[in-house]
């Protein structure tokens, strides 16, 4: 729970401090980039982690994890510009690569299906601590303070993290030699990175149908051909490929795409739209925010009195339909900006999500043994964390195509312009969130072992 902290808590407070952040080191049009870059760097690290947790045990790598956040923390508080945030925020994203999927893979080995709900649930509750927590110190910081705070304050909770894993969690591990997947995981980010990079920066640096664009999706599709190839004969693949073999294992997955797709839209474009069309404080906006994520851990706590009478499936369907009736409330009155209708549809929605994720990411654990559920858990976040990635970079070009449209300017944007924007945004969730549910209705049904 310390350690999903230090993922929640960073979420939380940038999220409400983009504004600060853009008034101090200028670029609006490049802010997606906080977001993307760090759920980039964070997607493609995660199969590693993963795969090393299988051979070394959880503990190494979520030290490892640890660490890094902290050095990120700290170079990101130093700052000068905005090109140099976003390079140190691929450090803190490297280190939630391994924090985040390894609290969740050591909560899976410690308990059984029937108690990982509540366990869970515990681990969701954080992100509600810290969806309160979070803008609160956000909101404090960018108005009476600095924004470089936002980083600064992870120092503290690292160490503390780091203490309390050495001092208190304990493993057995059977010890054999290794080889790590250098070259598939060089394909892996180096497809990702130019993918994104073309789909965030087309229509902006660059036309959709220029040459520049279709260079890179050609690169990036090439390359991520070239990774797939690699993984066939590698002898410890990053990502096996028998992981998307399994039915159960690649609808989970692309639910949890989809589940990232949808979170990063919410928290990446609610509080600007809020400050931005009604000038709402940063503070006020991150609460409205934070109703998403105290509905997802109080659904997520309760998810396991559903799943163990009704199946994985119809859990996972059931939650499928909040999201969608809580995006369709967001985008049908995005033109008519009100605190309280985003608050409320928030928290719809992440009552939705906690019914999705949970299920959906316990199904796929219990369908393993101890030495393929690093793998299995961090497909799952590896698959969410792409879904945010690519998310915030579709999301990012359609805001800024219509932003611009709407007569927006970088120096200073319009409410008009923001609300425009959002709108689009908005719309574009409840696309994700449909398709979302396309993947809960293709999961297989499958048993639930009380003991697994």
């Amino acid at each position: 729970m310390l350690s999903t902290g230090l993922v929640a808590i960073d979420a939380t407070i940038l999220a409400t401090a983009v504004p600060s952040i853009v008034e101090d080191l200028g670029g609006f049009a490049a802010f997606p980039w906080l977001f993307s870059v760090y759920l980039l760097a964070q997607a493609v690290s995660v199969p590693v982690y993963a795969k090393l947790s299988d051979i070394v045990g959880r503990k190494p790598i979520i030290l490892i994890g640890v660490g890094l956040f902290l050095l990120g923390s700290l170079l990101c508080g130093l700052a000068w510009s905005m090109p140099a945030l976003i390079a140190f925020r691929a450090v803190q994203g490297l280190g939630a690569g391994a924090v985040q999927p390894m609290s969740i893979t050591i909560a899976g080995d410690i308990y059984t299906v029937a108690e990982r709900a509540k366990t869970q649930g515990y681990l969701a509750s954080v992100w509600a601590i810290s969806s309160v927590v979070g803008p609160t110190l956000g909101g404090v910081f960018s108005e009476y303070l600095t924004w470089r705070w936002i980083f600064f304050v992870n120092i503290p909770l690292c160490i503390i993290a780091g203490w309390m894993l050495v001092r208190s969690f304990h493993e057995k591990i059977e010890r054999r030699d290794h080889k790590v997947d250098y070259l598939g995981a060089t394909l892996l980010t180096a497809s990702l990175t130019l993918l994104i990079l073309g789909v965030l920066e087309g229509g902006q640096a660059w036309a959709w149908n220029s040459p520049q664009s279709l260079i890179i999706f050609a690169a990036g599709a090439t390359l991520l051909v070239a990774f797939v190839l690699a993984e066939r004969r590698a002898a410890e693949p990053v990502l096996p490929l028998w992981v998307f073999a399994r039915p159960l294992l690649l609808t989970t997955s692309l639910i949890a795409f989809g589940t990232g797709a949808v979170l990063i839209g919410l928290t990446s474009y609610v509080p600007t739209y809020l400050e931005g069309a009604t000038g709402a404080s940063p503070l006020l906006s991150g609460l409205a925010l934070a109703a998403l994520t105290i509905g997802w851990p109080i659904a997520a706590t309760f998810s396991g009195r559903f799943y163990l009478r009704i199946g994985f499936r119809n859990t996972a369907l059931v939650g499928m339909v909040f999201v969608i009736v809580g995006a369709a409330i967001l985008a049908a009155t995005a033109s008519m900006p009100s605190i309280i209708i985003v608050a409320v549809s928030c928290f719809v929605m992440g009552l939705g999500m906690g019914l999705v994720a949970t299920p959906s990411l316990i199904a796929a654990q219990s369908s393993v043994e101890w030495n393929e559920r690093g793998v299995a858990t961090g497909t799952n976040m590896f698959a969410r964390s792409v879904g945010s990635a690519i998310g915030v970079a579709i999301f990012g070009a359609i805001a800024n195509s219509i932003f611009l449209a709407a007569g927006g300017s970088s120096s200073a944007p319009d409410a008009a312009a923001v609300t425009s924007a959002s709108v689009a945004v908005f719309v574009a969730v409840g696309v994700a969130a449909v398709l979302t549910l396309l993947a809960a209705v293709a999961m297989p049904k499958t048993p639930v072992v009380k003991a697994a």
